[in-house]
């Protein structure tokens, strides 16, 4: 009998009064069907910063957490998106009613969010470097609003399938795409724009907090900055 992997929730902020959640999603590609996620792989370990800079924005009140999920990769019978469901029942049950919440996701992670956008709870989507198809952004997200940020050099998730997917998703949703110049995809590089827009972005879509910058321009309804 194959052992069933569970998904798992890290508190990384958790407020005595939130008034809304945000959910750090991790990417990490596969090497074998049904690998466990490990807490010390460098895909997992590089949203740490990023949950660390929204608490701060959140100031005091977000609750924030890291999603570990059921198993590495993209598994077509139980994907990340079923995680992030899963992740949403948890915490309503943990506070006792529904939140608004924004996700963050970087890589497959970003995928995830884009894609887990529509659950009812989810006000806004952070995608950094999202890893997507160019047919993906279907997803019905009426009323959310979405942000996409992308390294012009990532060689490993192609910016031109996300700003595809990014238009793809405008059918339904506000949409804003910035695009990091020199960026690459572990942003390592620009760590300071990509976890500072995602932090920015999470406390003025959940807390109404003033945005400044490319994030800024996003909220006002262009569609692509250049940063």
């Amino acid at each position: 009998m194959t052992e069933q992997v569970a998904a798992r929730l890290l508190a990384a902020h958790v407020p005595r009064d939130p008034v809304g959640h945000v959910v750090v999603l991790h990417g990490g590609a596969a090497r074998r069907h049904g690998m466990r996620v490990s807490p010390a792989q460098l895909s997992v370990l590089r949203m740490i910063p990023v949950a660390r800079r929204v608490a701060q924005a959140g100031r005091g009140r977000l609750a924030v957490f890291r999603l570990l999920n059921s198993v590495r990769g993209w598994d077509t019978h139980h994907t990340p998106v079923h995680d992030v469901a899963w992740a949403l029942d948890q915490l309503r049950e943990r506070f006792g009613q529904a939140m608004p919440t924004c996700l963050v996701g970087h890589s497959l992670g970003g995928r995830a969010a884009m894609e887990a956008g529509g659950l009812p709870e989810v006000r806004s989507v952070a995608a950094l470097a999202p890893w997507v198809y160019v047919t993906d952004g279907n997803a019905d997200l009426t009323g959310r609003q979405v942000m996409v940020v992308h390294g012009s050099e990532d060689h490993i998730a192609s910016p031109t399938r996300a700003l595809a997917a990014a238009r793809n998703l405008q059918r339904t949703a506000q949409v804003g795409f910035i695009s990091v110049e020199g960026g690459r995809h572990a942003m390592l590089r620009h760590h300071r724009s990509f976890d500072g827009y995602a932090a920015t972005f999470a406390a003025a879509t959940l807390l109404g907090e003033p945005a400044t910058g490319p994030v800024a321009e996003v909220l006002d309804g262009r569609f692509f900055v250049e940063a």
